[in-house]
């Protein structure tokens, strides 16, 4: 499995998969969502880059991408069965992720693309306005 050093996320909570790991109870993991898809964001030539960790996937058939309501959502399901020798093994699980917006993300100029194990998501930012106005506060008197 390919490792990406992964970015910490501006939401409010923290990836807790990564909280998770550091217990040696595994069994904890799967009770408190142990399938969460790892993510790194940033903001980069006027746009708002997610890349997603799902190695060994078909995106065709295996990945969703979808915006609703300021939420970012990446699902993704694997089915995987090897056999050699006489011994089979599989891996299977649904993976999901929801990744909140930054303010002026545009819905409808979204673009995704998958390369090596990488899922990465582009959305266009419109572009900031002034943080504030300044009032002048004039003498009543």
């Amino acid at each position: 499995m390919s490792t990406v050093p992964a970015r910490r996320s501006r939401s409010v909570f923290p990836d807790l998969s990564e909280f998770f790991d550091a217990f040696p109870f595994a069994g904890l993991r799967p009770a408190l969502g142990g399938n969460l898809i790892r993510v790194e964001d940033r903001v980069e030539n006027g746009r708002y880059v997610v890349r997603a960790e799902l190695p060994g996937l078909d995106p065709e058939k295996d990945i969703d991408v979808a915006i609703n309501a300021g939420q970012l959502e990446i699902t993704a399901e694997r089915t995987e069965e090897k056999s050699e020798g006489g011994r089979s093994e599989f891996h299977y699980g649904s993976f999901r992720r929801s990744v909140t917006l930054p303010p002026g993300a545009k819905d409808d100029d979204v673009e995704a693309s998958y390369a090596k194990g990488i899922l990465t998501v582009s959305i266009g930012l419109a572009e900031q306005q002034e943080a504030g106005k300044k009032i002048e506060v004039k003498n009543a008197e």
